[in-house]
C-alpha cells in the first residue's frame, strides 16, 4: 500500500471544499479521485477503498471527481504554446476537446470541450488561455487550422504553421493524452457537456502531476 500512501500525501493536491458534506473521510476521497484519474479503474479504485476501510460503490467516486472541480495551475509563462484540438464522443455527439499545452515541459495549460470547432470558439478559448497564463510573448505551434491560425491572428499572437521539428515532440503529447482518455469513454455516457469537461479538466491536472 506504499503507493496510494503517497499519493494521499500530495502536497498539491487542493482542499476540498465540500468535504463537510460527505461521510467518506478526506484523505480517502484524495486517494479515490487521484487513483481514477491515473487510470485505475472505478472498480479497482473501490477495490483499493475497500482495502484502507472504506466501503464505497462506484458512483461516489466519479461525484467526488465532479465535485473537486480540479483545474490546471494558473499563472505559467511559457515559451512556446502548441494548440490543437482532437475528436471525443460525449454519450453519441462528437465534441471537440481543445487544448494548449507547454512545448518545453509537456504540461497541459487549459482545456476546453466544445460541440464544434469555429474561429469564434477557438478564440474564446484563447482568450481563456491568456487570462490564465503569461502567454502574449511565447510562439504559438499550430497545424494548417484556418480558424487556429485566424484565432491567432485577432489576438496578435505570434505563431508558427509547424508540422515537424518542434510538433514532434508536441504531437506526442497529445497522443499521449489521448491514449489515456480513450480508455475512459464510458465516463462519458450518460452525462451532459459540462460533466465530461469537468472530468477531462481533473484528468489535465492529473496528467501535470505525472510528468
Amino acid at each position: 500500500m506504499q503507493e496510494p500512501d503517497r499519493r494521499i500525501g500530495c502536497s498539491d493536491f487542493p482542499e476540498l471544499a465540500f468535504v463537510g458534506r460527505e461521510a467518506t473521510p478526506e484523505q480517502a476521497m484524495r486517494l479515490g479521485i487521484q487513483l481514477h484519474l491515473a487510470e485505475v479503474s472505478l472498480s479497482d479504485t473501490v477495490s483499493v477503498l475497500a482495502n484502507v476501510g472504506v466501503q464505497r460503490c462506484r458512483s461516489p467516486v466519479q461525484n467526488w471527481i465532479q465535485k473537486a472541480d480540479r483545474q490546471p495551475t494558473e499563472g505559467y509563462e511559457p515559451n512556446y504554446v502548441a494548440v490543437d484540438e482532437t475528436v471525443i464522443r460525449v454519450n453519441d455527439p462528437r465534441y471537440w476537446l481543445f487544448a494548449a499545452v507547454d512545448r518545453d515541459t509537456s504540461r497541459l495549460l487549459h482545456v476546453r470541450l466544445f460541440p464544434t470547432r469555429t474561429q469564434a470558439l477557438t478564440e474564446m478559448f484563447l482568450t481563456e488561455l491568456r487570462e490564465k497564463h503569461l502567454v502574449d510573448d511565447a510562439i504559438f505551434l499550430v497545424d494548417g487550422a484556418p480558424w487556429l491560425q485566424a484565432a491567432c491572428h485577432r489576438h496578435s499572437l505570434r505563431f508558427q504553421h509547424v508540422t515537424h521539428g518542434n510538433r514532434n515532440a508536441v504531437e506526442r503529447v497529445f497522443k499521449e493524452r489521448k491514449r489515456r482518455i480513450e480508455p475512459f469513454a464510458n465516463h462519458f455516457k450518460h452525462v451532459d457537456l459540462n460533466t465530461a469537461e469537468t472530468w477531462l479538466q481533473a484528468f489535465a491536472v492529473c496528467f501535470n502531476q505525472l510528468l
